[in-house]
């Protein structure tokens, strides 16, 4: 069991890794959109590369962090009923999601998104609109982000098991601390990037915090 922790603390710290860095394409995104937008009203000049390199770019921000977000616990709960379980009930049926459900559903997509990788990278796929971008980066993007998060189930399947044997803490327990926009904002202000950017991103953050979430347990 020991080695089997230390195992899912490797696959913990290079998931970690990965979705703290990725958080930064957020503000990426936000820049492109921005200058695109200046420069298509105020210079009458665009491009389609511009545009698509966006929604490339929010795949990124999706499929890279979604390991992440299993590791943090913040992905969405319907506790109506699990909520008033006790913690080995919620633990074992986790258990029970992540072997009947995450784990296969994220190997399929996985094993069946190569394929179409591998078509557009020895095609050399583009993009039917003038200007655009090369597919296979964006298909690459997908059994990429689902091979993490097969990683990330393993490690969170590790966890429970060891909750439940007695060996390790609660894995559903969340940490106090800053969210992640919250982070996002001071790395921006500690980098002198932007100041107007990070109070935009502080006053998206306080309106997630106003609203109510599904996923906290009762």
């Amino acid at each position: 069991m020991n080695a089997m922790l230390r195992l899912a603390s490797g696959i913990d710290a290079v998931n970690e890794r990965i979705g703290r860095t990725t958080i930064w394409l957020v503000l990426v995104v936000v820049l492109i959109s921005a200058g695109n937008a200046l420069s298509r009203y105020a210079l009458n000049m665009s491009s389609n590369a511009w545009l698509e390199i966006q929604w490339y770019l929010f795949s990124g921000i999706f499929l890279l962090c979604a390991a992440y977000v299993l590791q943090k616990n913040e992905h969405i709960r319907i506790d109506v009923i699990a909520g008033r379980l006790s913690e080995r009930a919620q633990n074992w049926i986790d258990v029970f999601g992540i072997l009947v459900f995450l784990l296969p559903m994220a190997l399929i997509i996985g094993y069946l998104s190569w394929p179409v990788f591998m078509n557009a990278w020895n095609s050399g796929e583009g993009s039917p609109s003038p200007g655009g971008l090369i597919r296979w980066p964006v298909r690459l993007l997908m059994p990429v982000g689902f091979a993490m998060l097969v990683l990330q189930a393993i490690s969170e399947l590790i966890k429970r098991i060891a909750f439940l044997a007695g060996k390790g803490p609660n894995p559903l327990h969340k940490l106090k601390g800053p969210s992640a926009e919250e982070e996002l904002a001071a790395e921006i202000k500690k980098h002198q990037v932007a100041p107007e950017v990070a109070d935009i991103v502080y006053m998206n953050a306080d309106m997630v915090a106003d609203q109510p979430k599904e996923g906290d347990r009762k």
